[in-house]
C-alpha cells in the first residue's frame, strides 16, 4: 500500500472521513519508577478524546486535520474514584484544548493480524519545557521536556478495502513521562508510565456516566470536538503554567 492509502485506512480507524464526531474512551493505570525504588501503581486513569477529521481544500491532497479535545482523570487506584488531592497536593486533571494533529501521507507502520490490522504510532518528544526549572523548581525536572507516546489502533482487516467512512476500532496507549507538575517532585529522579486501553464509541453517550457528569460539571465543551483548526496545542505542562504563577515572580 502507498503512504496515502495507509493514511486513508488509519483515518477511518482513528476517526471518520465524513467529518462526524468520533469519541475514543480509555482506561488504565499510572505507575511510578525511580532508581532503587519498587514500581508503584499510583493512579488509575480514565479519559476521552472527541475528534473531528477534516480534509481542507486548501491543503495538499491526502492531507487531514484531526481536531480534538481531550480530557482525562486521575483515579484512586483501588476505588477508581476521581481524585481531587494526592498527598496534600491538588490534582490537576487533563484538559487539553486543543489537541490537534495535521496528517500528511507517510508510511504508517501496519501489522496484519489475521482478521485484524494494527497501526502503530510511536511519538518521541523532546522540546523546551514550558516550565523552566529556574521558575518552577518544585514542578519541573528539566528544562527540556522529554516523553515517549506509543499508540496502537486495531481495526478489522476490511479497513484496507472498505468504502465505509469509519470502522470499529480498539486501541492501546503507553506513555513514559516525567513526574507531573502538580506532583511537586522537583528534580527527583524517576517518572511515570501510563498503560491504557480503550475503544472507539458509537457516540459520546456511551462514555461512562460518571465521566460524562464530571465533564459536564467542569468543562462541558469537552463533549464536542473543535469546529476549526487552532494552535498551539494544550498539554498538562502548558495548562499547569496557566494555573500557576512562577514562585519567583
Amino acid at each position: 500500500m502507498t503512504p496515502a492509502e495507509l493514511l486513508h485506512a488509519l483515518a477511518r480507524t482513528r476517526a471518520s472521513l465524513d467529518g462526524d464526531e468520533v469519541t475514543f474512551w480509555w482506561t488504565g493505570d499510572v505507575y511510578s519508577w525511580a532508581p532503587g525504588e519498587p514500581y508503584q501503581r499510583l493512579f488509575g486513569f480514565e479519559g476521552i478524546n472527541v475528534a473531528r477529521l477534516l480534509a481542507p481544500a486548501d491543503e495538499p491532497p491526502g492531507t487531514y486535520q484531526l481536531l480534538t479535545r481531550e480530557a482525562a482523570f486521575y483515579l484512586d487506584p483501588q476505588t477508581r474514584a476521581i481524585l481531587e488531592t494526592w498527598r496534600d497536593e491538588p490534582v490537576i486533571h487533563v484538559w487539553n484544548d486543543p489537541a490537534n494533529q495535521r496528517w500528511r501521507p507517510f508510511p504508517v507502520p501496519m501489522t496484519e493480524l489475521g482478521d485484524q490490522v494494527c497501526f502503530s504510532l510511536e511519538v518521541p518528544l523532546a522540546y523546551p519545557s514550558p516550565l523552566p526549572v529556574a521558575d518552577f523548581p518544585e514542578n519541573s525536572a528539566d528544562d527540556t521536556y522529554r516523553a515517549l507516546e506509543m499508540f496502537q489502533f486495531f481495526a478489522p482487516a476490511s479497513v484496507l478495502t472498505t468504502d465505509a467512512p469509519s470502522v470499529p476500532s480498539t486501541m492501546s496507549w503507553t506513555r513514559m513521562s516525567p513526574w507531573l507538575p502538580w506532583m511537586a517532585q522537583g528534580q527527583r529522579p524517576g517518572g511515570l508510565t501510563f498503560h491504557c486501553r480503550g475503544r472507539k464509541l458509537s457516540s459520546y453517550a456511551e462514555v461512562p456516566e460518571r465521566t460524562r457528569a464530571y465533564v459536564a460539571a467542569h468543562h462541558p465543551e469537552f463533549a464536542h470536538a473543535p469546529e476549526k483548526w487552532s494552535e498551539p496545542n494544550e498539554t498538562s505542562w502548558t495548562y499547569f503554567r496557566k494555573l500557576a504563577s512562577p514562585p519567583h515572580s
